[in-house]
Parts: C-alpha cells; sequence; structure tokens
C-alpha cells in the first residue's frame, strides 16, 4: 500500500476552509447585529444540534427527532423571551421528553442536550449582558484555539493528546491552541480594563472549548458515527462544528456566575 503522501495532511482544509467561511460570515452579521437577530440564529444551530444528537442514537427515526428540534426552538425562545428564574425549569422539558422517547442512550441524550441547550441559552445572554466586544472575544479564542491547533497538529505531529477517543488531536496542536487563546487575550487586554488577567482566563476558555470537541468525539466514538449526520456528507455538520464553542459558552456560563468577566461592564 502507497503511504499517504505530505498532501494528505491537508486533504480536508479545502472543505474545512469553505464551510468556515460561510459560517463566519453568517455569524459575524447575526452577533454584530445583536438582537433577535443573534437570537434566532442561536436557537436555530441549538434545534439543529439537538435534532443531530437524536440522529446519532436513533438514525432509522429521524421524525422524532425533528419534532423534538421544534420543541427545543419553542421553549428556548421561550426561555429567552421570559428573563425569569422559574424559567430556568424549562431546561429540563426536551431533554427528558427526548430521553424517555428514546430505547437506549437516554442518560447520554439527556446530558449533551441539557448542555446544547444551556450553551444556546448561555450565548445568547452573554451578548446581552457583556455586549459585542466581549463576545467577539470568546469568539477569536475559539476561533484561535481551533486554526492553532490545526495547523501545528498537522506541522508538528507528535504524540496524540487522547487516541482511544480523539485520534487525530496531539499535544502539539492542543498547546498551540493554547498559545493561540493567550495571544487573543493579550491582543484584547490592551482594549479593555481587564488586564493582564484575561490572558490566563482565555487559556482557561480554549481549554474548555478543546474539551468540547473531545466530548463530541466521545459521544460519536460511543455511537458508532464518524460525523454528526450527513447533512454535510464526509464532514458533519452543526454539532461537528459548534462543538468547541459548547464547552467554551458551559465555561463562561460559570465564570460569569461566580465570578463576572474582569474589566467587562457589569
Amino acid at each position: 500500500m502507497t503511504p499517504p503522501g505530505p498532501s494528505s495532511k491537508w486533504a480536508d482544509l479545502a472543505p474545512r476552509a469553505a464551510s468556515a467561511a460561510v459560517m463566519i460570515a453568517v455569524g459575524t452579521a447575526c452577533v454584530v447585529a445583536g438582537g433577535v437577530w443573534f437570537q434566532m440564529v442561536t436557537v436555530f444551530v441549538t434545534a439543529v444540534m439537538i435534532w443531530e444528537l437524536w440522529i446519532m442514537i436513533e438514525p432509522q427515526l429521524p421524525t422524532p427527532g425533528m419534532l423534538l428540534a421544534a420543541l427545543v426552538a419553542s421553549v428556548l425562545s421561550g426561555q429567552l423571551a421570559i428573563q425569569e428564574p422559574w424559567g430556568l425549569l424549562l431546561f429540563l422539558v426536551a431533554p427528558v421528553a427526548g430521553a424517555l422517547a428514546l430505547r437506549r442512550e437516554r442518560v447520554t441524550f439527556l446530558l449533551f442536550a441539557l448542555a446544547v441547550q444551556l450553551a444556546g441559552w448561555g450565548l445568547v445572554t452573554f451578548r446581552i449582558d457583556y455586549g459585542f466586544f466581549w463576545l467577539l472575544w470568546l469568539i477569536m479564542v475559539v476561533v484561535m484555539t481551533d486554526v492553532a491547533g490545526y495547523f501545528a497538529g498537522r506541522l508538528f505531529g507528535g504524540p496524540k493528546f487522547w487516541p482511544k477517543v480523539s485520534p487525530k488531536k496531539t499535544w502539539s496542536g492542543t498547546v498551540a491552541g493554547w498559545v493561540g487563546a493567550a495571544l487573543v487575550g493579550f491582543l484584547f487586554q490592551n482594549f479593555t480594563r481587564a488586564g493582564l488577567e484575561i490572558v490566563p482566563l482565555s487559556v482557561l476558555l480554549s481549554i474548555a472549548s478543546q474539551w468540547g470537541d473531545i466530548a463530541e468525539s466521545a459521544l460519536k466514538r460511543r455511537m458508532g458515527v464518524k460525523d454528526s449526520s450527513q447533512l454535510i456528507p464526509g464532514h458533519g455538520w452543526l454539532f461537528d462544528r459548534f462543538d468547541a464553542m459548547l464547552g467554551a459558552s458551559l465555561f463562561m456560563l460559570f465564570i460569569t456566575a461566580v465570578f463576572g468577566v474582569p474589566g467587562a461592564p457589569a
């Protein structure tokens, strides 16, 4: 068998770049617009991710997954409109309904569905509470982590980070992601009142985003699938593209609830 040539390392670069360019263009426009536009896109992405989660577990039964996605969109839209403490209980509606409807992996679905809903809600509330600039910081940390990790991993290779769960992730790519996130934090501290504490915070956010990616890799391995869905054949779709943002959003929910963001508006 002919060993793969150097170009094989970059075989997925073109489709990754093309899909990323489209999502960045749409996402940037919605983040800048804020308000109902950002909310609608976030609700849509959250609902599709719930559908993809269902499909990974029950690929032969897509219709209940579609109905569940519609339920998630309705519930999340209601939560964002209510903004009352009791509205947090609504997070359980779709995850519990989906878990009860499944024949297997009920706990897996419940935990991941709850995490996806919390992350979607967290992104919208983070945009409302802290504004465009700080959401841009969060997104740039996640994007830089992914980009730096991709290129460093392909260029330098080396020991695998966790081969049983994520065979392609290397320590060189992982550390490069931290360095890239630190650079983003250092850049942003020049334009905020946060000071240098935003640098280690950016690194922690980077680590959280990487664990979001690892969690989805573990889920796909458990389900025996390569991609979260076949909406983009061979490349999955939203769950595969937003798994890192899932981890980052959940981390920022915790940070803002306990500490707040240093230097950000209250």
